[in-house]
């Protein structure tokens, strides 16, 4: 009961601060006035939210539990399935926002701290990635700088997907980012994992054309 009383009070705080961002714009709006409006103290507001950026992110830290648990959930045979379903599930999050979405992305280039908390986040799930991607690996030094770097790109290429979303250039971007994630599985493959390629050459052929036909066949 008290956690259902919890999460109603944060979303009437979040449903305010939304609202009043909107009337009397970002930099106007008080925590005063969004506990206020909310019907509630200051004490209660910062409570629930740490700032008034946090309100802009009220399910961050939700999501990131989501994707932990189902990359906890998967072993190194699953790690794609498991990456491209955690970050299906937070675009999904941002699609079901809607406005929220847009207006956040609206702020992120004109506010600082709104940027910056942005940022942050984006960081969080990049650690996040990493560590789960390092544990499928060997544990050697080039395994997690792959790791890092696998990390890096997965979140770069649902942030590249959401952004298409957000300024209206992609309508139906789950498909999109699946097609993205799949790009970065093929970038990040491991050579070993490839079909072996057998090439029979001619004593005297040409060596560039060679290349060019192994090329291809990889």
């Amino acid at each position: 009961m008290e956690e259902s009383g919890a999460m109603a009070t944060r979303e009437r705080i979040v449903e305010s601060a939304f609202t009043l961002f909107r009337e009397l714009g970002y930099d106007a709006t008080t925590v005063d006035a969004i506990a206020k409006d909310a019907g509630v103290g200051r004490s209660t507001f910062f409570r629930s939210f740490g700032s008034k950026e946090a309100v802009l992110f009220p399910d961050h830290d939700q999501l990131l539990q989501v994707v932990e648990t189902r990359l906890a959930a998967s072993g190194p045979d699953g790690a794609n399935a498991a990456v491209s379903d955690a970050l299906g599930v937070v675009l999904s999050h941002f699609l079901a926002e809607g406005d929220r979405a847009r207006y956040r992305y609206g702020l992120t280039s004109s506010v600082p701290s709104v940027r910056e908390r942005e940022l942050l986040n984006s960081a969080r799930y990049e650690r996040l990635f990493a560590r789960h991607l390092a544990r499928w690996g060997d544990d050697t030094p080039a395994a997690r700088m792959r790791a890092e770097l696998k990390a890096a790109a997965v979140v770069a290429a649902h942030n590249a997907v959401l952004r298409r979303w957000l300024r209206g250039e992609d309508l139906d971007p789950l498909p999109t980012l699946a097609d993205a994630l799949a790009m970065v599985a093929r970038l990040f493959d491991e050579p070993e994992s490839r079909e072996p390629v057998v090439v029979v050459v001619r004593e005297q052929a040409d060596a560039d054309a060679v290349l060019a036909a192994v090329e291809h066949l990889l």
